[in-house]
């Protein structure tokens, strides 16, 4: 894992003691809310319908069991006990007084943590494949790479004040796992015909008010150039983006009104003015960086093998849970695992401060103490030895962590939704409740197989319910909550934007149509094979609508 140096320290150490200062003059009233407002999102503070939030950073979402043990002491003694895990790979904390932040701010820097750039118009938290350094697809990790890019990002004077937030997402695999086609910038690590590491880029991705798939501008950059060409896109951008019309201000946007080929022809002659200067990186640089990341040396565990298979056998919850749960590692003794935080009937995302200290405690002792935050609002614990499957999950089962629905329909991103968020129209978390207990049954998603459901509150769609396979969106329609339905989203490699399907339902008709979904998609798929996304893709729209508005179809 990345160690801050002593620049790192006394960076977010000076960050601290100015915003302590500006908290104290606002609650004195020396400044208004209106003047604090621009101080408090530099340092990840929001104003929600309840209650300041206070979002904070976990760089491309790994982190250790004394960091996770703090963001537990966090959630225990500054807010009501719990903490929930971002689609950003943060964690974000929903009572905290605003008085105390910056006691809690001290409290994070002590364990090298933070809360700048994750809110404003500036570059967000840079994520990654939460299976990076262990993935048996990965072709070279990511993480080195979304690092070199958040010590260029951190208060960059050119880049501060950017006409809209900005995100940036890397890939290390064929497989996408960081969602990269749907953000403003994406980055997929590849090599060319002779063997050189380099990235595929991907600009103009964003979900929102208007979601849209990131275009290809370049199907290989040299590492080296990573960030001259990001800088030069960044450029580009930030003298061409709008700053009349928020709605309109995404890099996005000016993808589609300027056209990939001649945005393209900015970018690289910004590029071309910046190559060969100091942002090229040396490859030792490179290399210095890298070798935080270096994998922990995993001992041969070959008696993993059969217990594994002796265990399975013998506990069937153990089986559902290594079949949905453990991922295939680059050790073939070892395995990833990933955490739910999807309980049947829970709230997704959620974590306790005495799970974050079991989850901690765990790390230590059998996952080489790494963690990671995955977009999906999961933990997961990359290096677990297959021996050592058996012991994390009866640890897991004790706190009511060992749900095996990775994949699978209740295992939901889902944003807070109007029971905290001021820009809601509908409540996200009853809804996905509801479908969770509905589909809880673990033969029923077994037999469902792998469905990606996303629940957003409102238009902004922070539960990337746009590239869902079924996406759920919350309206508002003459003062009641509304529900409209998307189909056929998808956030991998292969990305898709999801479909209208029709007229929205009331919310307690929405769990009734997602159980219509499913059971059109069991009716026509051609084998257990062909997951809902497949089928969706072969059948179109039609059986969906037809299933879900009978009447329209008669009055046809």
């Amino acid at each position: 894992m990345y160690r801050y140096d002593e620049f790192d320290q006394a960076f977010v150490k000076a960050r601290v003691a100015q915003f302590t200062d500006q908290v104290e003059r606002r609650l004195s009233g020396e400044i208004t809310e209106d003047a604090f407002k621009p101080l408090r999102l530099m340092n990840g503070v929001y104003l929600q319908l309840h209650a300041y939030m206070l979002r904070v950073a976990v760089p491309y979402g790994t982190l250790n069991a004394k960091q996770m043990r703090m963001l537990a002491h966090v959630a225990r003694k500054y807010d009501r006990g719990y903490g929930h895990f971002t689609t950003r790979q943060n964690i974000q904390y929903n009572w905290p007084k605003l008085s105390d932040i910056p006691a809690i701010l001290t409290d994070l820097a002590s364990v090298e943590m933070h809360a700048i750039q994750t809110s404003g118009n500036c570059i967000r938290n840079v994520t990654a494949d939460h299976f990076a350094g262990a993935a048996a697809d990965e072709l070279a990790d990511p993480r080195p790479y979304a690092e070199i890019l958040r010590q260029w990002s951190s208060v960059h004077p050119e880049f501060s004040y950017l006409p809209r937030k900005f995100k940036i997402a890397v890939t290390g695999a064929p497989r996408d796992r960081a969602a990269i086609q749907v953000h403003d910038i994406g980055l997929q690590l590849k090599k060319d015909e002779n063997g050189k590491l380099g990235f595929a880029v991907y600009v103009g991705g964003g979900q929102g008010r208007t979601p849209m798939v990131a275009k290809l501008i370049r199907d290989f950059l040299p590492e080296e150039d990573l960030l001259t060409y990001v800088t030069a896109i960044v450029r580009v951008y930030n003298l061409h983006g709008r700053r009349d019309n928020k709605y309109k201000a995404r890099i996005k946007i000016l993808v589609h009104e300027t056209g990939t080929e001649e945005l393209t022809r900015q970018v690289e002659a910004e590029f071309a003015e910046l190559q060969g200067g100091e942002l090229k990186l040396p490859d030792e640089d490179i290399r210095a960086i890298e070798s935080y990341f270096a994998p922990p040396e995993l001992p041969e565990r070959a008696e993993g093998w059969g217990r594994l298979a002796e265990q399975q056998k013998a506990d069937e919850g153990f089986s559902i849970w290594v079949r949905r749960n453990v991922t295939e590692h680059q050790h073939p003794d070892y395995a990833s695992v990933t955490i739910s935080l999807k309980p049947i009937g829970g709230i997704p995302g959620d974590a306790t401060d005495v799970q974050m200290e079991r989850v901690a405690d765990i790390a230590e002792q059998f996952a080489f103490d790494e963690i990671r935050v995955s977009h999906e609002q999961n933990l997961i614990l990359p290096h677990v030895a297959r021996a050592d499957l058996k012991a994390v999950y009866d640890a897991l089962l004790e706190e009511g962590l060992a749900t095996g629905n990775a994949g699978l329909i209740t295992d939901m991103i889902v944003c807070p939704g109007l029971d905290y968020c001021a820009l809601a129209n509908a409540r996200s978390i009853p809804v996905a409740q509801a479908i969770s207990e509905r589909f809880g049954s673990a033969a029923r998603q077994d037999e469902i197989g792998d469905l990606k459901i996303k629940i957003s509150g409102c238009i902004n769609a922070c539960g990337h319910h746009h590239v869902g396979h079924i996406g759920l969106l919350g309206v508002e329609k003459k003062g009641a909550e509304l529900y409209q339905i998307t189909l056929g989203g998808s956030g991998d490699e292969h990305t898709s934007i999801g479909e209208i399907i029709g007229r929205g339902f009331v919310p307690e008709k929405v769990t009734d149509a997602v159980e219509t979904i499913v059971d059109t998609y069991l009716g026509l798929r051609q084998s257990k094979e062909e997951t809902f996304l497949d089928a969706y893709r072969r059948v179109g729209p039609q059986p969906f609508k037809d299933a879900l508005y009978p009447t329209a179809v008669e009055a046809a």
